[in-house]
């Protein structure tokens, strides 16, 4: 046989196909591992649907359905009234004052805890003795539960109470408000302590965003002669760009929905008049002690709808490069 025979018949007897013509897998196979992940995401993902279904869109169901109609809370709702309770609360003059707080909230936390928050952080991230006790320090007020800090703030913004002692103390006298009475400096004395309570979030989020930033360019940045403001414009805070606009993002819902602070913190007669209401304590205000629930279920509907609108404009306009960035990177 000569060697070209030996080419076209081999030494098997049967020529073997080439190599980009055999088969990676045989169908059955294929079919059994897809068969094999979609059971895989079933399984991971069925549990926690359940109680998204049962703990959130169910309730947003009924709390739609009870909005509906005039219902005190006893027996089945009867009295239909359609949307009659989302205009009179558009025509609340009260309502419309909660609406203005949560809004002077969000935009105080934004441009108040921001700048704050971004200065103590990148201090705190140089090296310093104490560096480790400063940061515990400026995180305590986080960790406080909502009702202890509201306590302890009325206690001391009560009418001689510490603040006012403090002030007296000093020579501040003509500075002593009624912190918690007046109807034109409780919104913010409320906005005062809000900030003292949340911006500890925000320094330790921005410290974990530091933490990623690269010290080779920085110590590049410095050879070449940039001064420390230059390196933190043109390196750093581009760098903390993602994590900045996460905390935007948390602040602003957040500040949508407080509740627990403003309800302790607040006088019940002020609040009553909306001078220190949200959203949320007119809610309960008027669903839970006034016993208007289906009122009460259209202003938890309301919130909702606004929370739910700001959080999507806000990742349209603000987190998409991030989002569309981290999922580049994924494919990649």
């Amino acid at each position: 046989m000569t060697s070209t025979d030996q080419t076209r018949f081999p030494a098997g007897g049967v020529s073997a196909p080439p190599a980009g013509l055999r088969p990676t897998a045989r169908p059955s196979a294929r079919r059994s591992q897809t068969r094999r992940k979609w059971y895989e995401i079933v399984g991971l993902t069925t549990p926690a649907l359940v109680v998204y279904v049962t703990f959130v869109l169910v309730p947003m169901g009924f709390a739609f359905y009870y909005s509906l109609f005039r219902w005190r809370g006893v027996g089945p709702p009867t009295e239909y009234v359609g949307f009659k309770n989302y205009v009179l609360a558009f025509q609340d003059p009260i309502f419309l004052d909660a609406l203005r707080n949560n809004a002077i909230i969000v935009f105080g936390s934004l441009l108040i805890q921001g700048p704050i928050a971004l200065g103590v952080a990148l201090l705190l991230n140089r090296r310093f003795r104490g560096r480790s006790t400063f940061r515990l320090l400026a995180f305590v007020p986080y960790v406080l539960a909502e009702v202890t800090v509201g306590i302890m703030w009325k206690l001391i913004l009560t009418g001689d109470g510490t603040m006012d002692v403090l002030l007296r103390a000093v020579g501040l006298g003509g500075l002593v408000q009624a912190w918690l009475a007046d109807l034109d400096v409780v919104i913010w004395t409320l906005l005062f302590v809000v900030t003292w309570k949340y911006v500890g979030f925000a320094i330790i989020l921005l410290l974990a965003g530091l933490s990623n930033v690269p010290d080779e360019l920085t110590e590049a940045a410095a050879i070449d002669g940039a001064s420390w403001w230059q390196i933190q414009r043109h390196i750093t805070l581009p760098l903390l760009g993602p994590t900045i606009r996460i905390w935007m993002f948390l602040s602003m819902i957040g500040s949508l929905q407080v509740f627990d602070v403003v309800w302790v913190t607040s006088v019940p007669a002020v609040r009553s008049l909306g001078a220190s209401a949200t959203m949320a304590t007119y809610m309960v205000d008027n669903g839970f002690f006034a016993r208007l629930w289906g009122y009460g279920n259209a202003i938890a509907v309301i919130l909702f709808v606004i929370s739910f609108v700001a959080a999507l404009l806000f990742q349209r306009f603000l987190l998409r490069r991030d989002i569309e960035g981290a999922i580049t990177r994924r494919a990649n």
